[in-house]
């Protein structure tokens, strides 16, 4: 029995299509890994050397803050793929085919805003007015570096200061004031990104539909068990 050379295309495995990207906010995991941490050293201390009512309203209290604390830190995240855009929020999950995405905006919030108007908020890209202006400055810095650089050369007959060869302080210009970093900010960066997917598949035929909202009844459900058994400790302490 022969064993043929190619298999025919009908019998190929599918390729795999390209994988989303995904963007999630570093000092928000860092930040919910240690708050979690917190919670839980804290719990486990009451619920084993507490007395009276103190185990109870301990794990009362972790059963309510635990989903809160994830919805809020480690649970956000943006999916972007070929065809649609998934945002991951605290409390929702809304899934938008490029087609039905009217633009990106980024102001003190970065949102994507639905053909009908709708606004959705990503909250794992958000927006840090600190690195925007720091970011600008080394722009800013790199632009007039440019421009004053070939005066700075010209001076001293581009060895910097006298006959040093442009170490030190004095040397050419732009050589030891260059800004290091990025000129754009991280988040600003992400939502070119995301501009450039819209763009590019806005039209695609396969990237249209319906825009669709899913509750995360998955975090919702712990966190409101938790607040009702909490108010019903406290009632009978």
């Amino acid at each position: 029995m022969t064993t043929p050379d190619h298999q025919s295309p009908a019998s190929q495995p599918p390729v795999p299509g390209a994988k989303d990207r995904i963007y999630r906010s570093p000092m928000g995991l860092a930040g919910g890994v240690l708050l979690l941490a917190v919670v839980a050293w804290l719990g486990i201390d009451a619920l084993i050397n507490g007395h009276g009512h103190a185990p109870w309203l301990a794990l009362a209290t972790m059963i309510l803050v635990f989903p809160l604390v994830i919805a809020f830190t480690l649970r956000p995240a943006v999916f972007a793929g070929e065809d649609r855009l998934r945002i991951r929020n605290p409390f929702r999950v809304i899934t938008l085919p490029w087609g039905e995405v009217a633009s990106l905006r980024s102001g003190y919030s970065n949102e994507a805003v639905a053909k009908s108007g709708t606004k959705y908020q990503l909250w794992s890209v958000p927006v840090s007015l600190r690195a925007r202006k720091k970011a600008e400055a080394r722009k800013a810095r790199v632009a007039a570096g440019a421009a004053g650089g070939g005066a700075g050369r010209g001076r001293f007959g581009g060895r910097g200061l006298g006959g040093f060869g442009g170490l030190g302080v004095f040397g050419a210009a732009g050589d030891t004031d260059a800004p290091s970093g990025p000129t754009r900010a991280e988040t600003d960066q992400v939502m070119d990104e995301l501009r450039e997917l819209l763009e590019r598949r806005g039209e695609a035929e396969s990237a249209q539909g319906e825009v669709t909202v899913r509750w995360a009844y998955e975090v919702i459900a712990p966190a409101v068990a938790g607040a009702v058994l909490l108010a019903i400790l406290l009632a009978t302490v």
